[in-house]
């Protein structure tokens, strides 16, 4: 599905966040590479399930058709710089949620773009019938689980020991949601 662009003017930052599109394919696979490089906060590993620029635009055309889905992307000027993506299930007992997920590069921390991919979303869910978003965050991610909670997500779970990172421990993952009633 598509979502209105947005424009935002944070700490001296000009963002848009807008739908993607596939020409933004090459340029979300580099960012999305670099990410996984740049923190312990995604699943993956630098290089780990590499998606290349067709396989994003496959996401992109299908997120498009699907009414249940919703890619999004930050850009300042014309670099890419985050994204967030939410993916609805369609089988029937599951379709009243979608899973959200968000990374962005992190230079650009501090200017409001996760938040604000987030409140875009949150706005496109609860706008189009969507009851319930999930997500995952780790333990460690404290600022993330702050905002989530201040947009409304709760702890429904805890997953432990789900990941082990770089410093050869163990960490859990929060299961958190956010209801439409």
């Amino acid at each position: 599905m598509l979502a209105n662009t947005q424009e935002f003017y944070i700490n001296g930052l000009n963002y848009t966040i807008r739908s993607a599109m596939e020409k933004d394919a090459g340029q979300l696979s580099e960012v999305r590479l670099q990410i996984d490089g740049e923190t312990e906060n995604t699943d993956r590993e630098r290089g780990e399930a590499f998606i290349d620029p067709a396989g994003f635009e496959q996401i992109i055309k299908t997120d498009t058709e699907k009414p249940r889905n919703l890619f999004l992307v930050a850009a300042v000027q014309d670099r890419i710089v985050g994204f967030s993506r939410c993916e609805g299930v369609y089988l029937k007992r599951f379709s009243h949620k979608v899973e959200f997920g968000v990374c962005v590069l992190q230079e650009f921390w501090g200017y409001g773009i996760g938040k604000n991919l987030l409140k875009e979303s949150i706005t496109w869910a609860d706008a189009n019938g969507i009851k319930k978003m999930t997500l995952n965050v780790l333990e460690t991610n404290d600022k993330a689980v702050e905002l989530y909670k201040k947009l409304g997500f709760e702890v429904e779970g805890l997953l432990k020991n789900d990941k082990m990172l770089s410093d050869g421990n163990y960490y859990n993952t929060i299961v958190m949601g956010r209801f439409n009633e």
